[in-house]
């Protein structure tokens, strides 16, 4: 009779327990790398799987620590690596579940309608066909306003049967992957469409007037990300991130920020624009709400983004379903509520943050001039 193998005849098995090694490791580099001062695409990358590291860790520390030997040096500097990259990841995570203290209030259940601004986000992946799956959550969702990212002029013709509900309209129709439209059914003025970086990366700024009259300040974004194909570097991105909190800074409006940042909701350039803005996460204290990548489960983290003043409260934010897109699309509804605003604490930037965003956006145009030089934003 064959009797099955103890843990401690594992430990003879070189290559697990190698293999373990190197998942530990992984885990532990993959976690401390995004602290290095550096913008190299292959360093912030590890920006975003922030859960997925916080897992991975926790497993390769019960499987270490159940199967591996821990007597030589190595292994205890490997076990207490793991615990401090656990330790990390959970207090950066914490923000983000229903244990946080909510940054954006409720909305009371009797605000005014007249009140409420209500926005549905989505990249639509611009080669994707499916037309028919976001028309009928637009029509499902009746929202205020209505962002498109990627979107070319396929979509801007096959969206007509739900956006000839609104009438007023930014249509950025691009076959570079960084279209934009922008439809909304309340009043817009001083529609103004900036190419803050590179020529074929557009911007939105614009003002839109709620039921009750008040004029609100709405910007949408959608920088490129740090990857080969795109910029090798996240010097652009998060210059245009910032560039757009500092005139968010001096605005006398309230304020509403939404897009693909191509930046997840934790990462010090997002924390960075939040204190220099002076914007409100909605889901700190509510959840993730990863909206990329929609295709892998394991492989998700959120990318589209809603920031607000402290002048609204939230009545509702959710992940709406998929559109065959690699994102999945946001809903957020929001009531102005002015009266309330101190209610809710506002970041705020001190003297050293305003001097890493002046040296952020400095980067940033220097790493343009150069592209521009070398002929790659042409």
């Amino acid at each position: 009779m064959s009797v099955a193998p103890k843990p401690s005849a594992l430990i003879r098995r070189p290559a697990l327990v190698i293999t373990l090694q190197a998942l530990a490791s992984f885990a532990i580099l993959a976690t401390f790398l995004p602290l290095l001062p550096s913008q190299e695409w292959y360093i912030r990358v590890f920006d975003y799987p922030r859960l997925q590291l916080f897992t991975l860790a926790i497993v390769s520390l019960l499987l270490y620590n159940w199967l591996a030997p821990k007597t030589r040096k190595r292994d205890k500097f490997l076990l207490v690596a793991l615990l401090v990259a656990i330790v990390y990841q959970a207090v950066n995570i914490y923000p983000y579940t229903f244990l946080a203290p909510k940054e954006v209030k409720d909305a009371a259940k009797d605000s005014p309608t007249d009140a409420m601004l209500s926005l549905l986000v989505s990249n639509v992946l611009m080669y994707n066909k499916e037309h028919g799956k976001l028309i009928a959550l637009i029509q499902k969702q009746e929202p205020d306003i209505v962002l498109l990212l990627e979107s070319d002029s396929v979509w801007q013709q096959a969206m007509q049967p739900a956006t000839k509900k609104f009438p007023y309209r930014v249509e950025i129709p691009l076959q570079n992957t960084y279209g934009m439209h922008l439809y909304s059914k309340l009043p817009l003025r001083q529609q103004k469409v900036d190419y803050l970086l590179d020529k074929d990366i557009p911007s939105i700024k614009t003002f839109v007037k709620l039921r009750n009259g008040v004029w609100v300040e709405l910007h949408v974004v959608h920088p490129k990300p740090p990857v080969p194909t795109e910029d090798a570097t996240s010097e652009k991105r998060d210059a245009e991130i910032v560039m757009i909190a500092r005139d968010i800074a001096n605005s006398k409006y309230p304020v509403v920020v939404a897009g693909d940042f191509n930046d997840v909701a934790w990462s010090r350039t997002t924390e960075l624009f939040q204190e220099v803005s002076g914007l409100l996460d909605p889901r700190l204290g509510r959840g993730f709400y990863n909206t990329f990548n929609a295709n892998y489960l394991i492989l998700r983290w959120p990318l589209d983004h809603v920031f607000h003043s402290t002048h609204f409260k939230l009545e509702s934010i959710k992940r709406l379903s998929n559109i065959e897109s690699d994102h999945f699309p946001m809903y957020i509804r929001l009531s102005f509520s002015p009266e309330n605003k101190y209610e809710q604490v506002e970041p705020e930037a001190d003297e050293q943050t305003q001097e890493d965003a002046s040296e952020i956006i400095e980067e940033g145009k220097e790493e343009a001039a150069e592209d521009k030089r070398e002929g790659k934003s042409e």
